[in-house]
């Protein structure tokens, strides 16, 4: 009977990540969670064990663990709609977040082949390239890179940290009208880990997307790299029946 008793109790890491989610439950997005340290004092066990429930609770999508920084509540996946592009100020706005942006570059350079032929530009053409790191309530969600024809480059002035690249265009009399995406599935490079706070190897959502203006002229050929667990694109299909 003793040995059955010993065999039905729960193990030490089950007992740490019944404790977290408990915490997760009472919590709000964003909170910080006791570091592996903390919880392996906390409950007399290894860091390794302690490692395993924080572990199982990120499998979930329950806690975000970021590097240098800590083990906090997650914030819900965001949802976008397959056949809505907003800005993602907009987006997150609506969504009750507050978004803001890290200036990772901002620039003329040569454009590549693909950006030239997106955009409809002459081989060996400058273009505006600007690249962000895009947050929801501090939470880094995706790196945005938008390239943009030369005739934008008054936009290189204005602040791309705390304004919106779509109100800039707008005062250039470039409204956005239409948008074709294409999305695939990487993981991450170590470079974009460290931006992202994932692990290295964490799966990418890859957005490739150029942007018409009223006009029907190329305005943006952007990619975005957001983190997979962290954004949801979701899409509605018409089902065509075989004939």
């Amino acid at each position: 009977m003793a040995g059955q008793q010993r065999d039905s109790a729960p193990a030490r890491y089950e007992v740490i990540e019944g404790w977290l989610r408990d915490r997760v439950r009472s919590g709000m997005p964003g909170d910080l969670l006791p570091s592996e340290a903390e919880l392996a004092e906390q409950f007399g066990v290894s860091r390794m064990t302690a490692r395993q429930a924080v572990q199982n609770l990120a499998r979930d999508g329950l806690v975000d663990r970021r590097r240098g920084s800590g083990t906090y509540i997650a914030i819900p996946p965001i949802r976008r709609h397959g056949s809505a592009l907003t800005s993602f100020s907009s987006d997150m706005r609506r969504r009750g977040l507050t978004a803001t942006s890290r200036l990772l570059r901002a620039e003329l350079v040569d454009g590549s082949p693909d950006d030239l032929e997106a955009l409809r530009l002459a081989p060996g053409s400058r273009v505006v390239s600007i690249s962000r790191l895009r947050l929801a309530d501090g939470v880094p969600m995706s790196i945005e890179t938008a390239v943009l024809p030369l005739e934008c480059a008054p936009v290189l002035s204005r602040d791309l940290e705390n304004g919106s690249l779509q109100d800039a265009l707008g005062e250039l009399g470039r409204e956005p009208a239409i948008a074709r995406a294409r999305i695939t599935a990487r993981t991450a490079t170590a470079a974009e880990a460290r931006l992202l706070g994932v692990p290295t190897r964490s799966a990418l959502l890859v957005e490739r997307r150029v942007i018409l203006d009223t006009e029907d002229r190329p305005l943006e050929h952007t990619e975005s790299r957001y983190v997979a667990e962290r954004y949801i694109i979701d899409a509605v299909f018409t089902v065509c029946a075989e004939r």
